[in-house]
Parts: structure tokens; sequence; C-alpha cells
């Protein structure tokens, strides 16, 4: 146990001797109160199959501690499953999930002066929230991916859970009959594991093992084969010297370690919401990250990887052609990444990176080279105008038009945008607008996965547009912008867009712009009132109240007392 948490069960030299009887009572031996505490935080649930294999690896987890001469003590914290909640007032619930799963580390680890932590989680939510906690808490802490969910099978196609509200837009349009849809349905989701694509899950997975968080390899791992088993095992045995040596959050989540994580975020075609995540994990640990550092390196850094949603692979197929490691050293070789920042093993990048080849392996094409890339420059663009004067993040691979001007389809809410698809009043060329679901209007923020799938299966994917102050899902693709902010609960323009206004969307010149005079724009402004809040009691209407913009994380926690 460290000098500093040793001090708060020790007085005047004598252990408190309630405090030994209790920790007896849950196991502990006269030999184990000299033993660091590890927190083994479990995200281990059946509503979700991201979570459902994760309670085998919280057990692997503490016998790894325990081998390595720590005292492990497990402890739940909950989780959110986006992919069913999705399309329902539920999933407002699913960014407040982020704060309560750090909200709920940070307690326990300080409530019970814990030397170290080790989380293992699955589901979206899952990853940022523990690493917010860990940032506050900074104690030696490790992040444990429960792994990747292996692809579905139907009629010679890999699915993933995106395929499945894919079909139902194609459905709706009469190109695939029921049978078809139902096939899909029941083949996409075989097993336990977080969605198969490079969408939010995978994606947080492989910036946290650039940012030094996780052990190598292990993001792309699947959650039902051994290795992933035997990878949180030594997880836990890492965690256990870091705490002798005292490597902590703050020496390893420097700017440097952040600027990794996007370059490898750009390189793997990584989810939009990785935007908000990432800006939240940099202001809980106090490093300086804004919108436009992601604009900054997307220049610099291609595509490099053909992963769904947008390309052929899925993550296991990833990880079978090199994974993560292959590609940060890739990015190392070109200069595109910090060598010298630390892992939480104590070694840096670059030793660990020392044996894998600069180049990827000629007998897989999941992995391009530089020469030829999937796309010369990354995918996430930061788009700004006056309907997004902070801000707004659009997905820029997978598209054909990356211009687009055309009347605004106004909707007040996801579900009514989604009616309309379905009921084909959506046409090319229309701008469609979904409002009030911004991190304070929604609340929480909720992914439009539903919409952008109904359009791609209309096949309207390259001819439609959609902005929103919402989020999307990482599976979703297409020319959608997401984040704008201001949102329209806070009087931000995309409140002030009216039905046929004329918007562009230029990726080109990361242009989002509501095409009306200025006067015209001020009487707008003037004229707007504020509405009455959707909930103003319970977690959400408490988020509503303290919750920021889009722009700086959708964090609770920003300048509480400023």
């Amino acid at each position: 146990m460290s000098d500093n948490r040793r001090s708060q069960v020790v007085t005047q030299g004598v252990q408190r001797t309630p405090n030994r009887a209790m920790l007896r009572a849950v196991g502990f031996g006269d030999n184990d109160f000299t033993k660091p505490i590890i927190g083994v935080a479990n995200g281990y649930s059946t509503i979700t199959p991201c979570n459902m294999g994760i309670g085998d690896l919280a057990e692997r987890a503490e016998a790894g501690v325990r081998e390595a001469g720590g005292m492990p003590q497990i402890f739940g914290t909950i989780t959110i499953s986006d992919g069913i909640s999705m399309g329902t007032e539920g999933m407002k619930y699913s960014l407040v999930s982020r704060e309560v799963i750090a909200d709920s580390i940070e307690t326990v680890c300080n409530g019970q002066s814990m030397d170290g932590v080790i989380a293992i989680g699955g589901c979206d939510k899952n990853m940022p929230g523990a690493m917010l906690a860990m940032c506050r808490l900074n104690i030696p802490s490790i992040f444990v991916y429960g792994g990747t969910i292996k692809p579905g099978h139907y009629e010679g196609e890999d699915l993933t859970v995106v395929s499945a509200f894919e079909a139902v837009g194609e459905y709706s349009a009469g190109k695939i009959d029921e049978e078809r849809l139902l096939g899909v349905e029941r083949n996409a989701c075989p097993g336990a594991g977080s969605c198969g694509g490079m969408y939010t899950a995978n994606t947080m997975s492989s910036a946290f093992e650039a940012l030094g968080m996780s052990l190598m390899y292990s993001s792309t791992m699947a959650a039902e084969d051994e290795e992933k088993a035997e990878s949180t095992a030594k997880s836990a045995q890492v965690l256990v010297e870091a705490v002798r040596k005292q490597i902590l959050p703050r020496q390893i989540l420097t700017r440097k370690a952040f600027e990794n994580a996007l370059s490898v975020i750009m390189a793997v075609g990584g989810s939009t919401n990785s935007v908000l995540h990432m800006l939240a994990i940099a202001n809980a640990i106090g490093v300086p990250l804004s919108i436009d550092d992601f604009e900054t390196i997307r220049r610099k850094v291609p595509v490099l990887c053909d992963l769904k949603p947008s390309g052929r692979y899925v993550a296991t197929d990833f990880h079978r052609a090199g994974g993560v490691p292959q590609v940060m050293k890739m990015l190392l070789s070109k200069g595109l990444l910090h060598g010298d920042a630390l892992t939480i093993t104590g070694q840096t990048v670059a030793e660990l990176l020392a044996d894998i080849p600069a180049e990827p392996r000629a007998d897989q094409d999941v992995i391009r080279t530089f020469d030829h890339p999937m796309y010369p420059q990354g995918h996430l663009g930061i788009l700004k105008g006056n309907l997004a004067t902070e801000g707004a993040v659009a997905k820029l691979t997978g598209i054909k038009k990356r211009q687009i001007t055309g009347p605004a389809r106004v909707f007040e809410s996801e579900e009514e945008c989604l009616r309309a698809i379905l009921d084909k009043q959506i046409v090319a060329g229309d701008i469609v607008v979904v409002r009030y679901e911004g991190p304070k209007g929604g609340p929480g923020m909720r992914e439009m996965l539903a919409p952008t799938s109904a359009i791609i299966g209309a096949g309207l994917g390259d001819s439609v547009g959609l902005i929103t102050d919402g989020r999307f899902s990482g599976g979703t693709y297409g020319m959608v912008v997401g984040h704008v902010a201001p949102e329209a609960a806070v009087g931000g323009t995309i409140a002030l867009v009216q039905e046929g206004d004329s918007i562009t969307i230029d990726a080109d010149h990361n242009l989002l712009q509501l095409n009306i005079s200025d006067e015209e724009l001020a009487q707008r402004r003037a004229a707007w009132q504020p509405r009455k809040p959707n909930y103003t009691r319970g977690i959400l209407g408490k988020y509503a109240k303290l919750v920021s913009s889009s722009s700086r994380g959708a964090v609770t926690d920003l300048d509480l007392f400023e």
C-alpha cells in the first residue's frame, strides 16, 4: 500500500482494528494487510453481449492480482447497451452512463483507499467512463477491453449489428423481403463481445492501447478467445508492478499520448464519438486538447485500414493482420507518433514496438501501406460556419459527394425524422436537420443510427445530408454531420433553421453554413425562446443542468465553481 493511502487507515502507527475486522470478513488474512489493494471494476452484465463475458475476465484479473502479490477487491459498475436502446427514449441514458461509470469507479476507489484499479468494460461508454475515473483518481490504472464480437454470417456475407439496422431501411424501401430481413437480424450478433466493426467500442479500445493505458494487442482480441483471458491476467500483473513503481496516469496521459491516440483513431477510421470522449478524458487529466486538434492531425494522417462501417473488414480481421501495434509502428516510422511516450508497462511506445516491422504483411489487405492508403487524409473532419461556430464532427470517408447544398427538412426529434424517412418523405438533395437532441436538449445526445441506416438502406446515402446536435453511432457513414455546437437547446443556430432554408455541407472547405443573410439570422435569434426542459428531475434533469457543450466533451464537472 502506498504511503499516502496507508495514512488513511493508520492511527498513531496502529492500523484501525475495525478496518481489519471488516476486511477479514471478505477474505483478508494476516499477511494481506501489507499488500497493495487493487480494485477490479467489473462491468459484467447480461444486458448486452458486449459485457456478458466480462465476469469470467474479472475472475482472471483477480487471480492475476493475487499471483503478482496484490490483494484484489472486485466491485461492479453499470452499462447501457447502445444497440438495444437505439432509437428509443432509453438512448438518452447512454452518454449519461459514461458519467455514472466514472463517478462509481472514482467513488469506490477513493472511498476504499485503493492503491490501483483495473477496469474491465465492453460497451461503448464503459471505456471512456473508466478512463475519466482513472484520470480523476491518478492511481496506477489499467484498462482491459472485454473484447470484440466475432462476425455473424448469412448467405455468405459477414454481418455486424449495423447490418440489422440497414436491413430495416432496405426492407422499408422494398429492396429486400421479410425473409432476408429476419435472416440478417437472427444472424448479425452470434455471441459475446462488442460490435465488430471499427465502431465506438473498438475505436476507444484502440485509442487506449495507443494512449499506453492498455496492453499491446489487447484492443482487438475477440471476447470469446482464450488470448483475451490470458491478456487480462497479464494486465493485472502489470498493474501490480505499476503500483510498486508508482506509474501514474498523469505520467502516461500527456499531450504526446493524446496526439498518438488521435493519430491511431484517424489511421484506423474510428468513430465520431471518439472526438467527444477524447476531449472529455483530456479535460479530466488536465491536458489542453481542443476540437481543432482533430482537424490538425487529420490533415497529416491517412486512413490506413479497410474496416467497417465504410470498409470491408471487422476487428477480428484487423487483429489477425497485426492490429493496433502494426498501425502504430507504421505511424512511428513516418514520424507521426511520439515514440518516447510512456506506457503502463514502464516502457516507452518505441520500446514496445521495436520488434514490429514498419510495413504491414503482404498476405493481407486489411492494413494498407502508406503508398496505397484507403484515403490520403484522416476521416474525422471538424466543420465550422454560422451553423456550428464551436464546431461539428463529420465522417468524411465512404462518401461520393463531398459538397451538398439543399433545402432543410427540419425535425424536432429523432423519432419524427425516422418516420419521415420510412414514409419516403425524404428525397435526393434534402438536408435533414434533427435538433434538440444535444447534451442539454435531449438530454443525453442520442445517436442517430436508425435514421442514418434508414437513409443508407433507402439508397439515399450519397444524395441526402443529415445534420444534428446529437451524435452518431460508430457504425454510421454517409454525408452526416453531428455534435453541432452550440446546440439548439442553448440557442445555437441549428435552433433557428426553418423548413426549406438552404444549407451547405462542404467537406472540402470544412464548412457548415445556413445560407441566409446576417440580418435575417439576427432577427431569428432575437425572436428565439428556449424550450422547456424535457426532464427537470432525476438523473436526466441533473445531467441537463450540469453538462457542457459537446465541443468540450459533454462533461458534467467542467469548471463547476467558476
